[in-house]
């Protein structure tokens, strides 16, 4: 096998390639890394790991909007909840995402624990679990209400409203056991369904909709539209 030769240049290593080890490291070790695990997992000197990170917080951010993003896939396209009934669609959501949680529960745990950081230059960083996802959550839901059309004030609300509820529901499904049991899994599943729709119901209601959870919105909206057009 070749050997490089002592003076060749170190391999590259990327934000990424330090996002995954610590993702490794949490895994294996607990929700309480410390960035000399993670330097030697991802096989550099802690100075090259604070080259490609400012500090913790910094890395500990990244990690977060990861998961978030992998979490947010579950909710398919943008016009998913629209097309199929309500229901339906965030069961599927929430089964897709609690299979995701339970490939890194530990680093699920480890966000809902991360402690207040300092940030270098810019005052204290509470790491936020739901922040990004809330962002992406509104994006989606802005494109769907204008579609269709439906007023949008309130939906960034409701967005942080979902997303703050789901974090929450979540840390208390994996509270009891390092792995939930399936039982616990399908309660967390229902209940996380039904409170989903609760708060979506509640939007809808605001602005004078009545929306059947076993009937796709879409379908809901346009026979309101045809509604008020006839008027």
């Amino acid at each position: 096998m070749a050997r490089n030769s002592a003076g060749a240049a170190p391999r590259t290593v990327t934000r990424d390639d330090i996002i995954d080890a610590a993702v490794r490291v949490i895994d294996r070790d607990g929700p309480r890394p410390s960035m000399d695990d993670i330097a030697r997992e991802a096989n550099i000197t802690k100075p090259r790991l604070y080259r490609q990170f400012a500090d913790k917080g910094d890395l500990f951010t990244e990690i977060a909007a990861r998961m978030s993003r992998q979490a947010f896939a579950a909710a398919g396209t943008d016009m998913t909840l629209m097309l199929q009934p309500p229901r339906t669609s965030l069961r599927t959501m929430f089964t897709h995402y609690a299979q995701g949680i339970l490939e890194h529960p530990n680093v699920f745990r480890f966000l809902g624990q991360a402690p207040v950081i300092q940030q270098a230059g810019a005052g204290v960083l509470q790491l936020d679990l739901g922040r990004d996802a809330a962002t992406r959550l509104s994006k989606m839901a802005r494109s769907v209400a204008e579609a269709v059309p439906l007023d949008t004030s309130g939906l960034d609300y409701l967005s942080r409203a979902l997303v703050g509820a789901v974090v929450a529901i979540t840390d208390l499904w994996l509270t009891d056991s390092d792995t939930p049991t399936q039982a616990q899994t399908a309660e967390f599943i229902e209940q996380a369904s039904e409170l989903a729709w609760g708060l979506i119901d509640g939007f809808l209601r605001r602005q004078g909709i009545e929306a059947d959870p076993d009937t796709p919105i879409f379908t809901t909206l346009a026979e309101v539209n045809q509604s008020r057009s006839a008027d």
